[in-house]
């Protein structure tokens, strides 16, 4: 929601110029393309720094997911991943990956995809938190255990770190 994030960043007067960018062409942008568009001084420089900000997601991502994992206060990646989802995340897609979400959405009961994980908490909203916690966190940490995800993937990485 590109409108959202420039609102969020009060520039929500350029919402216009970025509505005829792909995602890959706004990741680009540089300050002299800005210039040319006629865009101020001021907030060229703060779009190409949220810019270097929102490429710099993945990594905050790692980071919070080990903070997570150390034991550590859970106020911060929280506020973090909130400020995260108001901005512009393009949906990951690979060959790969793209298959592999065909079949969890064909069998999304299986107990290793995370749609599996989702609805069978859902299913578990009657019973008593303890039980809910028992069965639903040890699914979460052995679907994203130490495996590594794709490079670029940033909605996997971000679900992970709402799971731990």
């Amino acid at each position: 929601d590109v409108p959202a994030w420039l609102k969020s960043l009060r520039l929500h007067k350029y919402a216009a110029l970025f509505s005829q960018m792909t995602y890959e062409e706004m990741m680009a942008l540089t300050e002299c393309q800005l210039e040319a568009q006629n865009v101020t001084k001021g907030a060229r420089h703060k779009i190409v720094i949220s810019i270097q900000k929102l490429k710099e997601r993945q990594n905050l991502l790692k980071s919070l997911e080990r903070d997570i994992l150390e034991g550590g206060n859970l106020r911060v990646p929280l506020q973090e991943l909130h400020q995260m989802i108001l901005t512009p995340i393009k949906a990951y897609s690979s060959q790969n990956s793209s298959t592999e979400e065909h079949s969890r959405d064909a069998d999304s009961h299986h107990p290793s995809s995370l749609i599996g994980s989702d609805s069978q908490g859902s299913d578990c909203k009657d019973s008593a938190a303890g039980g809910m916690q028992q069965h639903h966190l040890p699914g979460c940490e052995g679907e994203s255990g130490g495996a590594p995800l794709p490079e670029g993937d940033l909605p996997g990485q971000f679900t992970r770190v709402m799971g731990k």
